[in-house]
């Protein structure tokens, strides 16, 4: 069985900007709840179906498949729930791990996260300084629960 291990953590200050080139995605859900989603997703030019399991801790049970491109936009245009997560993906490497930081847009603008995957749950990581809080055990910030209700519903901007 494939295994995703990884923590997420909400990102502070701009430092990662300019460390790694950015990916757009566009991901949609065609199930999500009852410990388990599948998810349709275009990552620059490819498309991919994945499969999720209930999360336990940090890890749940994952299968990625690449899929037509064609299908992929098919499938988010028709048949996944809105408002679709769209966002760029910056991969740094940091200490021997890529950590991937997720910069939403749309109904998500104004979110960022950094997420990391790990060989196993009590791997010791070291934070690059751009790193706040740790969300991982926050549901709100899983990318199926962002769909239902998106960051700029219950996010407040801080007051300047």
């Amino acid at each position: 069985m494939a295994q995703e291990i990884e923590r997420k953590f909400l990102v502070v200050g701009d430092r990662w900007r300019g460390l790694a080139e950015g990916t757009t995605y566009r991901q949609g859900y065609l199930l999500s709840g009852a410990g388990r989603t599948v998810r349709v997703r275009i990552a620059g030019t490819r498309g991919f179906l994945t499969i999720k399991g209930a999360t336990e801790g940090v890890s749940r049970s994952e299968f990625e498949y690449e899929i037509p491109l064609a299908d992929a936009e098919e499938l988010l245009n028709t048949l996944c729930d809105r408002p679709l997560i769209e966002k760029t993906r910056y991969k740094i490497p940091y200490e021997g791990l890529i950590w991937e930081v997720d910069e939403f847009w749309g109904d998500n603008d104004g979110l960022i996260v950094a997420e990391v995957e790990l060989s196993s749950p009590d791997q010791t990581v070291q934070l690059p300084d751009w790193i706040g809080e740790e969300v991982s055990h926050d549901p709100r910030y899983f990318n199926a629960a962002l769909v239902k209700h998106p960051y700029r519903q219950w996010h407040s901007a801080p007051e300047s």
